[in-house]
């Protein structure tokens, strides 16, 4: 026997692993990546649509902690309603997307002569 200590990681194979990580989406089929981008990207559109209704959130929040200075921060917070109405089904009469324009349109210009 030699009194020279056992390098392990070597002898395990390890020192080539530290060097060059192994791709594992290469050795896998077309269909499994797929499925794990798939999921990778689901993943993150839950993460952003969590980050969204916190930040709606607060900001209703601050909607709501004061009444409005004025008839310009009035509009702002209709328009910020009209906005969350018009993304709901009820909305989607094409009667309903026109009478919201037409509102949104008016707190354009009567914002204009202020």
């Amino acid at each position: 026997m030699t009194d020279k200590p056992i390098n392990l990681d070597e002898h395990r194979g390890m020192a080539a692993q530290k060097d060059k990580p192994i791709n594992l989406d290469e050795h896998r089929g077309m269909a499994a990546q797929k499925a794990t981008e798939l999921r990778r990207l689901l993943a993150e559109v839950a993460a952003n649509e969590q980050a969204l209704q916190l930040r709606q959130a607060e900001l209703e929040a601050h909607l709501v902690a004061a009444p409005a200075a004025d008839w310009f921060e009035a509009a702002e917070k209709a328009r910020y309603l009209l906005g969350l109405f018009g993304a709901t089904l009820a909305a989607q009469d094409p009667r309903k997307q026109t009478l919201i324009a037409a509102v949104l349109a008016d707190f354009d210009r009567l914002s204009a002569k202020s």
